[in-house]
């Protein structure tokens, strides 16, 4: 019956197929298509590697191992090794599969993240208020735990045939006291390493000088991938900047759009 169902979906496939590219087609055609040849065929080689070395992985989507190789380059090896890597950290930081809002109670209370609408692409939008972020009472873990329980909100927001979201980072009134480099590092290390290729967009709207110091600390670790999805917007452009990418129908009422924000802990 699974060689049936494989010639089905590919009439023209050789007869005699390995059980690795069987299943492998069974469970990701869809997802495999939109990709280039060279990516299909580095997506099969992914997923032998990483189910060899972590049987439970074969119930990964084909998205999901495409996005790892997208942020190593087509890299099998590199991706490979970044996949088992999330998945070593996953189990250890979620072990319940998901963070709940009882432990992120800090996080929470700051009421800094919110969501709302989509752009112009699909993906769904949060706005982060920078003023509102202060050194946590329960340290960089709560921190990264907040990041987890955000970004898997916002995931839980896009929609069949997208895998991005867009984040809008307002500054206005940002001032030292909200400075925190270890959880700026902790949550760009998050981001980048656990959801790669999750960003479609990062705008930084309301800069104020003094946080260019802090940019340029950050700003070696972001990776060539990351750094080509930020865009810094100038206060006159503000509207019109987020206009070219967002409908003003699902724009943030606060930019003069109308749609209204929803705290992430309540989408």
């Amino acid at each position: 019956m699974a060689r049936r169902e494989v010639l089905l979906i590919n009439p023209t496939a050789p007869e005699k197929r390995t059980e690795e590219e069987a299943a492998a087609t069974k469970r990701g055609v869809e997802c495999i298509n939109g990709s280039s040849e060279e990516e299909q065929k580095k997506i099969r080689l992914t997923r032998a590697i990483i189910e060899r070395e972590d049987p439970p992985s074969k119930d990964v989507d084909d998205y999901t191992i495409r996005r790892f190789l997208r942020a190593r380059d087509l890299e099998v090896e590199k991706a490979s090794a970044m996949f088992l890597k999330y998945q070593e950290w996953r189990r250890a930081f979620v072990p319940n599969g998901q963070v709940s809002a009882s432990e992120v109670p800090d996080g929470i209370a700051h009421n800094k993240m919110f969501v709302q609408g989509f752009d112009k692409k699909g993906r769904p939008i949060a706005v982060v208020f920078g003023r509102r972020h202060f050194q946590h009472k329960g340290g960089v873990d709560e921190f990264k735990r907040f990041v987890v329980f955000a970004l898997d909100k916002l995931c839980s927001r896009i929609p069949p045939g997208q895998e991005k979201f867009a984040i809008i980072i307002d500054l206005e009134g940002w001032g030292y006291s909200n400075s925190d480099m270890r959880a700026y590092l902790g949550a760009l290390s998050i981001l980048q390493d656990y959801y790669p290729e999750r960003l479609g967009k990062l705008f930084l709207i309301h800069v104020p000088y003094i946080f260019m110091a802090v940019w340029k600390m950050l700003y070696p670790f972001i990776d060539n991938n990351t750094k080509k999805k930020i865009v810094f917007v100038e206060n006159k452009k503000l509207r019109s900047t987020l206009l070219e990418d967002i409908d003003e129908c699902q724009l943030p009422d606060i930019y003069g759009g109308k749609m209204p924000l929803i705290p992430i802990q309540d989408s």
